[in-house]
């Protein structure tokens, strides 16, 4: 089963300092991250921006011309586990006489149904393991507390070792 999601906006992952959009169900109850890299948050800003001008002005873009030339249109967006680990997108297109499905990052399927404005359908276990990333203030603290200290062992100097009494 699927979950009809939007786009709600983008936000810093405290944690990793990655860039990640921020998918809400319709009722907003259930929110699911999707981690981008900082290429890819570019697209997404771009199209959030660029929507309400090419609105305004009526011209479509290379990809919505070449699909009404074929008859074609975006049907769906599809969010998904991989085997378990990171996310996979499927875009479906309409209007022949079979759908056509194709494979594309997530943040391409973001983008596009920002474009298109269309929801993500997201997938049961995706919506699963992100409620199971919800961490209360004490695990939030101890997860900071680990980073750091992980910061400052990446950062130690091997000649400070000798400087401190053991």
């Amino acid at each position: 089963m699927y979950h009809e999601m939007t786009v709600f906006g983008l936000a810093l992952d405290p944690l990793s300092q990655r860039p990640l959009v921020l998918l809400k169900d319709l009722k907003s109850q259930t929110s699911v991250p999707v981690w981008i890299s900082s290429q890819e948050v570019v697209a997404i800003i771009a199209e959030l921006i660029s929507r309400n001008i090419a609105g305004q002005s009526g011209r479509d873009d290379l990809m919505g011309a070449l699909l009404m030339e074929m008859g074609l249109t975006v049907s769906s967006i599809l969010l998904k586990s991989f085997d378990g680990g990171p996310y996979s997108a499927i875009v479906r297109f309409a209007g022949g006489e079979e759908e056509v499905q194709v494979s594309v990052r997530p943040s391409e399927a973001l983008v596009t149904a920002l474009r298109y404005k269309l929801p993500v359908m997201v997938a049961d276990d995706v919506v699963e393991r992100a409620t199971l990333l919800k961490m209360d203030d004490e695990a939030i603290v101890r997860e900071n507390d680990a980073r750091r200290f992980a910061d400052f062992l990446e950062n130690l100097d091997p000649e400070d070792m000798g400087k401190y009494p053991m």
